[in-house]
């Protein structure tokens, strides 16, 4: 079966918390991030259509967003480091803050103006 997502997936780690209220009590890890979603690797996973408040633990800035579980694969704990892709992945709904560091993880090019380049 074909992949159906876009190739533009940055495989990060990076430490996150997340919840299903604003205390976003539960700890994990991404394992890779497109402009659109994320990986999350979990034991801890959610029900897909659940709303997650999710914060990305990146220096002193904070990256926060709501993000709806599409998929979710859960596996015993003592598989957990076993499985290749056990957790949940999520596509963001809408950002609190930091949307355009985020990107910057994603490593979106910027555009290019239109009508090309000019030379100097």
């Amino acid at each position: 079966m074909a992949d159906k997502r876009n190739n533009d997936r940055k495989r990060r780690r990076i430490a996150l918390c997340f919840g299903t209220d604003e205390a976003a009590s539960r700890r994990a890890f991404t394992e890779d991030l497109s402009p659109l979603g994320l990986f999350i690797k979990t034991a801890n996973v959610c029900n897909p259509n659940t709303v997650l408040r999710i914060e990305l633990l990146v220096d002193d800035q904070p990256i926060s967003f709501d993000a709806r579980v599409m998929w979710a694969k859960r596996v015993p704990q003592n598989l957990f480091h076993l499985v290749k892709k056990c957790g949940m992945g999520v596509r963001i709904i809408r950002f609190h803050n930091g949307r355009d560091r985020y990107m910057g993880l994603c490593h979106v090019p910027e555009p290019l103006p239109q009508g090309g380049a000019t030379h100097v």
